[in-house]
């Protein structure tokens, strides 16, 4: 059978089942789904080494977030939002006192895989603020840094030992780390959030897969937050892409809206 790649857990657990032939629920996985106003919250935890292996996921809690007009309504761009901001907390112990450190991972020079250094340009960060002028900010703003480390192709450095690096100079409590994902469905690209508290692995979704950035590599939890932006060329055409010229990655022709969206969205 076809291995479809994705790096949405909701997808996983829907393939799976669909070459068990069986819409029974697969030991270690337990799912839920909530619907409201146009917007899908799909949530699926896995338990055990078991369900981990049917879904090639690591253990932990994956939330999709399924908005097809997020980029057009404003009114769903907000409940997305305040969503997202919602299964953070549900996910963290982050306070006024703490400090989070948000990692923007991708290439910058490549709209697909921009996302992550978008949504660091977009963010209010306070670590400094907070520090020399207290202050200004209430109980409810919490200390926020942020990198965009870039690649190892243009940097040289593996982005994991950057993060590590930074991680053990400023000591957030938290590390909130944004990356673009692949989907399996197109129309998932654009219109999907995932939210994980298993952190990630950068260059998973094209077949380039680096060092992982997760509580264990880095001593910190790790939640990370990804949108589809690419689909595997092999999965819309069913056929077999030669070897030199895989992995193919497509993308929607309005890639620049979308990453322009998501982006604002997430930050």
């Amino acid at each position: 059978m076809q291995n479809i790649r994705t790096d949405l857990a909701v997808e996983a657990h829907e393939l799976s089942k669909k070459q068990a032939k069986s819409a029974a629920e697969i030991d270690g996985v337990v799912s839920e789904v909530e619907e409201t106003d146009g917007i899908t919250v799909t949530r699926v935890e896995i338990t055990n080494e078991n369900g981990s292996k049917r879904l090639g996921k690591a253990v932990g809690k994956y939330v999709t977030i399924d908005a097809p007009n997020l980029k057009y309504s404003l009114e769903i761009y907000e409940s997305v939002c305040e969503i997202i901001a919602e299964e953070i907390r549900k996910m963290s112990d982050i306070s006024a006192d703490s400090l989070t450190l948000v990692v923007g991972l991708g290439n910058r020079e490549i709209t697909p895989d921009a996302l992550g250094a978008s949504v660091v340009s977009k963010l209010l960060v306070t670590h400094h603020i907070k520090q020399s002028m207290s202050g200004i900010f209430g109980d409810n703003i919490s200390g926020v840094c942020a990198i965009a480390p870039g690649v190892l192709g243009t940097t040289g450095i593996e982005t994991a030992d950057i993060i590590k690096a930074v991680t053990e100079k400023v000591k957030p409590r938290l590390i909130i780390a944004v990356d673009a994902l692949a989907a399996a469905d197109i129309r998932r690209v654009s219109s999907t959030i995932q939210i994980s508290d298993t952190g990630i692995q950068p260059g998973a979704g094209v077949g380039n897969n680096r060092a992982g950035l997760n509580e264990e590599s880095t001593g910190v939890k790790v939640i990370a937050i990804g949108v589809p932006t690419v689909i595997d060329a092999s999965t819309i055409s069913r056929v077999e892409i030669p070897r030199e010229m895989a992995p193919l990655m497509v993308t929607t022709k309005d890639i620049d809206l979308v990453i322009e969206c998501a982006s604002n969205t997430v930050a």
